[in-house]
């Protein structure tokens, strides 16, 4: 498993996660109140600002980020075109960019043990209900670092076919892909059971 946490040291490093993720949901949440196309483009090249402000390996690493919109964008955009609505369809697609870009910067400022902190927190209230808190942070935690792992070993299988055949992987790989995925899955199961699992 990887950190997403980027080596490149900014000012948002020392920032607090409570008040980078508050604001996060707050931006997010605006972002939908916003309808108009330009200042969406704006508020774009603002998340693009600030995202070269670290400098030029930052920024690259949190562009790569979003090459996993690409199959997104190309559905809506496909459809808003479809349905001249083409308008719309750039408004969707930068609302998505933005917002996927600020998670990625804070994200790639703050540490998964921040994060994971500020969870127990808000969720410690909840423990009166039975949620088990613990089960909760865990299972994000997870999300985050295996996620990219996943995304990693896709695009080497991808490679994989390509380097073996002249037709497009496509839908070839999925078998292959939920395999390796069921795999890592039972491997984790059994590190989490060998380690105790949940029991209080």
């Amino acid at each position: 498993m990887i950190s997403l946490t980027s080596p490149v040291k900014t000012r948002a490093h020392d920032w607090p996660a409570g008040a980078k993720l508050a604001g996060l949901c707050a931006v997010t949440c605006g972002l939908f109140l916003i309808q108009n196309l330009v200042l969406h483009a704006a508020v774009f090249t603002g998340v693009l600002l600030l995202s070269a402000l670290p400098g030029r390996a930052f920024f690259f690493a949190s562009i790569r980020h979003l090459r996993l919109l690409a199959p997104f964008i190309i559905v809506i955009a496909i459809w808003h075109l479809w349905t001249y609505d083409g308008a719309m369809g750039a408004t969707i697609i930068l609302r998505m960019l933005s917002a996927v870009a600020l998670a990625n910067l804070v994200t790639m400022t703050t540490k998964l043990t921040d994060m994971i902190d500020v969870i127990h927190v808000l969720t410690r209230p909840l423990a009166r209900f039975g949620l088990r808190a613990n089960v909760l942070e865990l299972a994000i935690a997870m999300v985050i670092r295996l996620t990219p792992v996943l995304v990693d070993k896709g695009t080497r299988l991808s490679e994989a076919w390509s380097a073996r055949s002249h037709r497009h992987a496509g839908w070839r790989i999925i078998l292959p892909f939920t395999i390796i995925a069921l795999d890592d899955a039972d491997q984790v199961a059994e590190a989490l059971r060998a380690r105790g699992g949940f029991d209080a």
